[in-house]
Parts: structure tokens; C-alpha cells; sequence
């Protein structure tokens, strides 16, 4: 397992990171996840990353418990911001709901501190003066080690380190987005930003949901047990799904991207997720798997290095900063709603 500095703190994280976000729900068998996590650790993977919403909570919990005796082994980052219940005050990056956010998640991960505390996504309607106040206070309090962002912008990111050195607040050390061959969007500007700030930059989704592994075809109705056959009909789906019409251009340049990993002598998901680790901006690439057997595989391309000849294939197929469908957008910015785009 490569290792890489997490931003200028000092601290080394392993090249793949164990995201809980099925922990819990794509995996509810509790031995088996903390199975999965133990092989991570020994493996060599020392960072994990969860979020107090993932899988109504237990992701944490599992989590928690699983690093009984070896919470000192990795670094710990959740995320705070996404609704977590009907309480209207329950969702957020206010002072109010951070206060009890992090209590909550300290008692699910059964920890006194967490190494990295990171907003879920960006809160049109909170300063960022109002966030980075209490999360000083965190910081200060020995609850939380580092603060980061996620799914935020390059011009949010520059927004809030300029009030950090306005204040004399805690800046964000990382940001989280999604990555992948066929989301390339982050290339325009985060890279730029994380050299800027000296951020880790952390990219998760690197197989795009499951299409880079070469399991769906185009106009074939997916497996009922696959995520695509799970999310059918909504819009978190909607990317996944072979019998949409508006996939068939993804799922052509999927085909091609498998023949280029033919020609290479890889499997298309070993090429997807050592694509991430090319780019010299990325820190750490989340990976998402299921069950032992899924990390167990994912472990095996860990030291994967693609040659330029490839890298000029993958850039052919899909140009660099490019997204193949916007589908994929991570999230939808509050300035897309037709209230902010029409006078």
C-alpha cells in the first residue's frame, strides 16, 4: 500500500480509503463488515470514511465497534451537514446542529475525537463564518483533529480559506468529490485549488457507481441484486440504468474503455481506480466495497500503474474535464433551481 501526505499536517494516509457508505445497508451482516475492515487495516489501509447519515446511522456504529482496540490504527473521518432526521434543525452546518452532531457521532463511533470532520456538502443558506467558528471550538476541544468540505467548489473553497485567514479560524485541510473516467468535471479547477491551499484532495466513486466494472449492458435490464436494479426509478439510479435511452452514449464509451483495458491487460475496474491515482492532485481514492471478497479485489490492483499509452486511450474515450452524463452531478447547486435562474 502507497502512502501520501494528508495535505501539510503530517499526517500519512494509505492511497485507498475504506468508505462506509454500505456499511450497514448494501451489507447488514455485522461480522462480515467487521470482517472487511479488519482485512482493510491489515492490509495496509489506514484511513476510513463514513458519514452520520450513511446507512440510517449504522455505518458509524459498525465502524465504531469494529475499531474497538484499534481505533489508534487509522485515521477517522465522518460527515456532518445531510438531513438526519425529520427535526427540521437536524441537518445542516449551523452551530446549533454541528454542536450535536459531532456528540452523536463520537457516541457511534464509540471514540473521544475525530481525525477529520468534513461538511457533507455545501449550505447556501449558512456563512461560512457561522461553521468554521464552532468547528475552531471542536478543534480546540480535542473533538475533532482536522476540519475538510465535500462536494464543494473550487470558488466555495476559496471562499472559506479566505475566511479562515480573515478570522483566524481553522481552515479546511481536504476536499472530497467524486472521480472517475467517466466524471472528469473536478479537473477544471479543484486540482488548481488543492495545490493553492495545500488540500488533500480525496475522490471517491472511482468505478462510477458500478459502471466501470463492466457488469451492465447497454438496453439489458440490470441484475434485480445490482445497485442499478436497487435505485431503479429514482434519480440516484437514473446513471446506473441500461434500459435508458439517454445512456446509450455512456455505455458505448464504457465498451471502448474495456477494450482498452483488453488491449492493456487489466480488468476495466483496475484501470478505473488506478486512473484516480494518476492524477498528482489526488491524495486518497475512496473505494466502497460490499463485502471481503469486493475489497479482496480491489486490493489486487492497489499497486496498478498505467502506462502513458493508456492514459492517451482513457483521454481519447473521454477528454480530460469532461462529465459523460449529468446525471452524475453529485449534487444539484441551490443556484440551478428555477427560482435563481429566472428574474
Amino acid at each position: 500500500m502507497q502512502y501520501r501526505n494528508l495535505s501539510r499536517t503530517g499526517i500519512r494516509v494509505s492511497a485507498y480509503a475504506l468508505g462506509g457508505g454500505v456499511i450497514g445497508s448494501g451489507n447488514k451482516d455485522e461480522a462480515e463488515c467487521f470482517q472487511m475492515i479488519h482485512q482493510a487495516i491489515d492490509s495496509g489501509i489506514n484511513f476510513l470514511d463514513t458519514s452520520d447519515i450513511y446507512s440510517g446511522g449504522e455505518s458509524e456504529r459498525i465502524i465504531g465497534k469494529a475499531l474497538a482496540g484499534r481505533r489508534s490504527e487509522v485515521i477517522l473521518a465522518t460527515k456532518v451537514g445531510n438531513p438526519k432526521s425529520g427535526a427540521v434543525n437536524h441537518q445542516g452546518v449551523s452551530r446549533l446542529w454541528i454542536r450535536q452532531a459531532v456528540e452523536n457521532s463520537l457516541r457511534s463511533l464509540q471514540t473521544d475525537y475525530i481525525d477529520l470532520y468534513q461538511l457533507h456538502r455545501p449550505f447556501a443558506d449558512t456563512d461560512f463564518e457561522e461553521t468554521l467558528d464552532v468547528l475552531t471550538d471542536l478543534v480546540k476541544e480535542g473533538k475533532v483533529r482536522y476540519i475538510g468540505t465535500s462536494n464543494h467548489q473550487a470558488w466555495q473553497i476559496a471562499e472559506a480559506q479566505a475566511v479562515s485567514s480573515r478570522r483566524l479560524l481553522q481552515r479546511f485541510i481536504s476536499e472530497q468529490s467524486p472521480y472517475s473516467i467517466l466524471k472528469r468535471g473536478i479537473e477544471l479547477d479543484l486540482p488548481g485549488a488543492a495545490d493553492k491551499y495545500n488540500l488533500g484532495l480525496l475522490v471517491y466513486g472511482p468505478l462510477a457507481g458500478g459502471l466501470l466494472t463492466g457488469k451492465y449492458r447497454a438496453g439489458h435490464a440490470a441484475a434485480e441484486d445490482s445497485r442499478a436494479a436497487r435505485y431503479k426509478g429514482h434519480s440516484a439510479g437514473e446513471a446506473l440504468d441500461p434500459e435508458r435511452p439517454e445512456n446509450k452514449n455512456k455505455f458505448e464509451l464504457i465498451h471502448k474503455l474495456q477494450t482498452v483495458a483488453d488491449e492493456a491487460g487489466i480488468s476495466l475496474p483496475h484501470m478505473a481506480v488506478a486512473f484516480t491515482q494518476t492524477h498528482p492532485a489526488v491524495t486518497s481514492t475512496i473505494i466502497g466495497p460490499r463485502t471481503p471478497q469486493q475489497l479482496g479485489n480491489f486490493l489486487s490492483g492497489a499497486n496498478l500503474q498505467l502506462s502513458a499509452d493508456v492514459l492517451d486511450a482513457i483521454d481519447r474515450i473521454v477528454p480530460p474535464g469532461s462529465n459523460v452524463d449529468d446525471v452524475d452531478r453529485a449534487w444539484t447547486p441551490d443556484w440551478l433551481s428555477a427560482a435563481q435562474r429566472r428574474r
